[in-house]
Order: C-alpha cells, then structure tokens, then sequence
C-alpha cells in the first residue's frame, strides 16, 4: 500500500481552503475497505479487488499533494486569479438569442487565444438552430481575470437576422459571466447540501465517454444553484471542476449581496455588474459597438466580433481606474 503519511487529512476537516477534498479523501477511503473486505470475503475477486485498492489510493496520493500544496503555501494568494469560467446564455429573441450568444463565446475564446491564454469547453447546451442555449468555457492565463472582469452583464445585438425575409431588424440579448476560480475560497459548503447526478457525457471524445457516466452535475439545494462539467474523461475530474464552478459562483453571488449592502446608493457594481443590466449594445446596420457604462462607441463590428475587443476591455480599465464607469439601461442605441 502506498505511504500516505505525509499529513493526516482528518486533521484538516475544518480548514475551509481544503474541506472538499477531505471530504472526497474520506468517500476514497470507505471505497478502500470495501475493496479490502471484498479482497477477503471472496477469493475469486482477488484480482479487480487489488486494482481497485490501487487505484483508489492513487487517487489519495493524488489528493494529499493538492492538500500539502495549498496547506504549505505561505503566500497570499493573488488579487487578480488566473482561472475563470466563461458562461454565455441566450436570452430574449429565440434562435437569434442563441446565435447570438455563440458569437459572444467564439469573441472572447480568439481574444483569449491571441492572449496566449488556455481556453477549454466544459459544459453546452445547443438551440435548433445551432446557437448555444448555454456553454461555460474555462480560461487559464496571466490576468485572464482582471481582463474579463468587466464583461457580465447583459449584451444586446441589433441586427437583420439571417432568417429575416422581411428586412427588419431584431433586437436580441445575451448574458455573459466570468466567473473567477479562486484556489482558495472564503466559501464552505456542507456535503449534505449537495445533489450529485451522474450521466453520459455526448459529443465527441470517443467510445468512453459516450459508454460511461462520467458528466457530473452538482446542485446546490440552498440554493437551487447547479452546474455541470462533461469536459474531461473520468467521472472525478468533471466533480472536481463542477465543484469549483459552485464555489465560483457561490462566492459571487457572495459578493454581489456584499456589494449591494455596501452600496445601496451607488449607480453601478462594478466588478460584479448584475446581469438584469444591459452593458452593450452590438448594432450591425450601424457598424457600432457602445458599451453604456462608459458612454463610448467603437467601430469595426466585424473586427470586433472575430475577437479583437482589446481597444474596449482597456478602456474599461482606464475608466475604473478614473471612476468613471456607470450603470446604464438604456435604449439610446435603438433603431
């Protein structure tokens, strides 16, 4: 067997920087002498029975480093992570809406590519037509966070769509989230206040995938938050992202209530800006892009849907660094 004693994660059951995987350290355990008892009991199975102990304590060691990595770190961790989750969801406007929110996806996954950033798809759910219902995309890069902070919201498309026979033109939205991934977390979250559904990933990925149930989807019941990952090809690896999907989006929903008790007088949240509240407006037959909160326009639509939106992300920057973004609604951009 193999030595496991490098720490005792018992001992770490209340420390909420590593909670979950004690808990998942505990399940791995219980799993191992039910393995061993098997071993015992039944002869015949002696030899799954030993894989299996095997690979259970893999999974252990694997789990102890991750606690002695973020239980030895002295370091504070960074203002600014860099890991997020990019989620789109179609709102109003029907197949336009979904159309519209893959757009969004695809403009933000060639800016993160340009960047050198490391973009990956985790979950998505598709409309007839093709658009996304919903997809949540992970980002791994050097200030991917603090770049993309500014970015939820509800973003607004004014266009002929392509179905439109009559010429008219459509006003659609979507919503955007990023999502930091904080290593570690001010949010502590009860096991028993967790669903686990476990199902088969689709798509692509080969025979695995499509045979075993390795997609997870958590749900939060104090909540009713749930999330999803079919990303990767074992059925932990998706519960360890679906997990830290639900603490992102725990915490900030945190932080939006924070924010809004602090600052019940103020005109905007920035950094968590509420996703009733329209940020931008993309209008085609004009070759515009407003973003409301800074009262600024930009040209180019085309260029900027492929995935150059580094003009408009700094010039949020400079405007929270002077304090001049707002909180907008409005319809000034409407044909």
């Amino acid at each position: 067997m193999s030595e496991l004693t490098k720490i005792n994660p018992e001992d770490f059951a209340d420390d909420r920087r590593v909670s979950y995987l004690v808990v998942e350290w505990k399940r791995l355990t219980q799993a191992e002498l039910d393995a061993q008892e098997l071993l015992e009991v039944d002869p015949a199975m002696a030899e799954l029975a030993e894989k299996e102990i095997a690979d259970i304590n893999t999974q252990k060691e694997d789990l102890i480093k991750q606690m002695e990595t973020i239980i030895g770190s002295g370091e504070a961790e960074r203002e600014w992570p860099n890991e997020v989750v990019l989620e789109v969801r179609a709102g109003v406007g029907g197949d336009e809406a979904s159309l519209f929110a893959e757009e969004l996806a695809g403009m933000y996954l060639r800016y993160a590519e340009s960047r050198g950033w490391k973009p990956k798809s985790l979950d998505e759910s598709r409309s007839s037509q093709g658009g996304y219902k919903e997809a949540q995309f992970e980002i791994k890069g050097e200030d991917c966070y603090r770049t993309l902070r500014f970015e939820t919201g509800v973003h607004r498309v004014q266009r002929v769509p392509a179905t439109e026979k009559a010429g008219r033109i459509h006003t659609s939205t979507a919503s955007v989230a990023i999502l930091p991934i904080y290593k570690r977390s001010k949010i502590i979250i009860n096991p028993g206040d967790i669903d686990i559904e476990f199902s088969r990933s689709g798509g692509a990925g080969g025979q695995n995938v499509n045979k075993v149930e390795t997609a997870v989807r958590l749900i939060h019941k104090p909540t009713g938050i749930d999330v999803r990952c079919t990303s990767e090809r074992s059925q932990q690896q998706n519960r360890e992202k679906a997990m830290q999907l639900l603490v992102s989006r725990l915490q900030q929903m945190k932080n939006e209530e924070e924010d809004r008790e602090r600052s019940a007088d103020r005109k905007a949240q920035v950094g968590t800006a509420d996703r009733s509240e329209k940020i931008r407006t993309y209008n085609f037959p004009q070759d515009r892009v407003t973003d409301h909160r800074i009262r600024q326009s930009w040209s180019n639509i085309e260029g900027i849907m492929s995935g150059r939106i580094g003009p408009i992300l700094e010039a949020l920057e400079k405007a929270d660094t002077e304090g001049n973004i707002e909180a907008s609604d409005t319809d000034e951009d409407a044909v």
